[in-house]
């Protein structure tokens, strides 16, 4: 495969047979050398033949090999003429980060870290198909699936600040819990407030580093103040509603003309694909639900080990997601759909979908590291608008898949060395530990030097863990 070095940190897959557009990929040279390991410029390439993609097929400096879309890819496809596709969202639609700001300080948690993390995995279930002890009917599924955080907070679980200071203010408009499958509600309900296995997390840290003293200020960020980080989805509703349309796009379209058939779609116009997005919002919605209720009973842990604590919500940002968005193309303003997979949205100062109180300096990204590395928060700019969409990393991203870290590491030993460091850890099983470790996931600080001199997001803050719950 050809690949051209276009300029410092871009490199360019040049337009050929069906593609319709080049591909454009935003790494460092060492970077570059672990994308090239996996398939991840094989599916950016395949990305590039689907019909009404606009500009390119991208992949971020975090990308890694993925279903369809690579994971780190992003795409933008003309209303019309363009595709919505189930592999360019994933699986754990909405799998997401939410950031909370506390008035503790490092001080206070230091010798406290295994007491913290205990009492969190005791309070917020944890593990493959782990239940939740919060029970909801079928009918207050449905409402939940079209009001997202918004339904969780009106029953008593969080603050209307909350769901004002996350993306699309925690829920998305365009839901229809009547879309969904019987089987994915059944996988759904009882999953509420749940983090679910793999990478999900909820992440005790202090601030380590302000590089932007002003717009730490407007963030509430401030150094040696004790930060929490969430990270999770929709759990098996979301897997399901993916796995749903995927079979229905295979019976309806087949896989005449895809390169991949991972990469199977609808018309965005179409019934079918007007549907899955209606399914993909309300999973989107289920996500945000879930990370409110855990927000409230992290809430209501941490003031019971320290009474005086007061925890807001910084921002949440979603991953996995297909958005209708307003971008400039040749020079005119029109909606497009944007995939985002595995990708944070970066927007800008004074666009209207930054919450007000951040519309001055752009919306916060938040970019989780490893379990025993640093974790950034970003702040999102008007460049990223120019070059992705609006978009930028979402994580370190991995270079060793479970299987392979199974094979070279050990969960105790992950778990001692991260004690040595001062990092307290609680995990259901010693193989997540193993499947998570630190060396599995590229050098974040790499990552960040890369978007940060692309232009794409800028250091805001420096987040380190203390303590860790993994799913």
């Amino acid at each position: 495969m050809e690949i051209k070095k276009i300029s410092k940190n871009i490199y360019e897959i040049p337009k050929e047979g069906g593609m319709k557009v080049p591909g454009r990929i935003y790494a460092g040279e060492g970077l570059m050398q672990n994308i090239e390991k996996d398939k991840t410029l094989e599916q950016v390439k395949n990305v590039a033949h689907l019909p009404g993609i606009l500009k390119y097929s991208i992949a971020l400096s975090d990308a890694h090999q993925g279903y369809g879309f690579s994971i780190g890819g992003v795409a933008a496809f003309d209303m019309d003429k363009g595709i919505i596709s189930p592999g360019g969202v994933g699986y754990d639609i909405n799998c997401s980060i939410r950031l909370l700001k506390t008035n503790l300080t490092k001080k206070d948690i230091l010798g406290n870290q295994k007491k913290i993390a205990e009492a969190l995995y005791r309070k917020i279930p944890s593990g493959v198909g782990r239940g939740s002890k919060f029970q909801i009917t079928r009918k207050e599924l449905s409402k939940l699936l079209e009001q997202g955080a918004k339904y969780m907070v009106e029953k008593g679980f969080g603050e209307k600040q909350d769901y004002l200071h996350a993306e699309e203010e925690g829920c998305m408009k365009q839901a229809d819990a009547s879309k969904v499958s019987e089987r994915a509600i059944k996988r759904g309900i009882g999953q509420v407030g749940t983090l679910g296995a793999g990478n999900h997390f909820v992440e005790v840290q202090y601030v380590d580093e302000i590089f932007d003293k002003e717009i730490a200020k407007i963030f509430g960020l401030e150094k040696n103040q004790i930060t929490i980080m969430v990270h999770c989805g929709s759990r098996g509703l979301g897997h399901q509603v993916a796995s749903d349309y995927i079979k229905k796009m295979e019976d309806e379209y087949g896989f005449k003309n895809l390169p991949d058939r991972e990469l199977i779609n609808a018309p965005i116009k179409s019934k079918l694909g007007k549907d899955y997005f209606s399914a993909m919002a309300a999973a989107a919605n289920f996500a945000f639900a879930n990370k409110q209720l855990i927000t409230h009973w992290i809430r209501e842990e941490m003031k019971y080990l320290f009474p005086k604590i007061k925890i807001d919500v910084v921002y949440d940002v979603c991953h996995n997601i297909a958005k209708f968005e307003e971008h400039v193309v040749d020079g005119k303003k029109k909606i497009v759909c944007v995939h985002r997979k595995g990708a944070t949205r970066s927007f800008g100062a004074g666009r209207k979908e930054v919450p007000e109180m951040y519309r001055k300096v752009g919306q916060p990204v938040i970019v989780p590291g490893s379990m025993g590395t640093a974790s950034y928060v970003l702040v999102g700019t008007n460049k990223a608008e120019e070059l992705t969409w609006g978009s930028t990393v979402h994580g370190a991203g991995r270079i060793k898949s479970r299987g392979a870290a199974l094979k070279t590491l050990k969960g105790e030993e992950v778990k001692k060395n991260l004690s040595k460091m001062g990092i307290e850890v609680k995990s259901g099983s010693w193989k997540s530990l193993a499947q998570e470790a630190p060396e599995v996931y590229k050098d974040v600080d790499e990552v960040i030097k890369v978007v940060g001199e692309l232009g794409i997001s800028k250091k805001v803050a420096r987040l380190k863990p203390l303590c860790v719950v993994k799913g």
